[in-house]
């Protein structure tokens, strides 16, 4: 089992910056890509950036040029480094993991979440 838990999050202003963690437990070895999802309230849960297990990485057009993506694999951690932050980057930000159980299946393993505030 993989037990993960982000921090980081809190309340900023606009063009501020934050750095989410995210750290894993458990089972981590398991653990293929990584990511972090936001959810605003009334809005659906969209990927924000994911890593592989190899540090190929991908971002959602709303945050290329000022999110960055990281993991340090020897920590059992993924960080989001947010940087130019704007209001409408508020939500609920969800790291997400990828567990390898055997060959044939993969599940989703997710934190409790961490609130990000950008104030205007």
């Amino acid at each position: 089992q993989v037990q993960l838990v982000e921090s980081g999050g809190g309340l900023v202003q606009t063009g501020g910056s934050l750095r989410l963690s995210c750290a894993a437990s458990g089972s981590t070895l398991s653990i293929d890509g990584m990511g972090w999802y936001r959810q605003a309230p009334g809005r659906q849960r969209d990927l924000v950036a994911a890593i592989t297990g190899g540090g190929s990485t991908n971002y959602a057009d709303s945050v290329k040029g000022r999110f960055t993506i990281s993991r340090d694999n020897a920590k059992n951690t993924v960080y989001l480094l947010m940087n130019r932050l704007k209001p409408e980057d508020t939500a609920v930000y969800y790291c997400h993991g990828e567990v390898v159980v055997n060959s044939f299946l993969r599940q989703d393993a997710w934190g409790p979440g961490t609130q990000v505030t950008v104030s205007s």
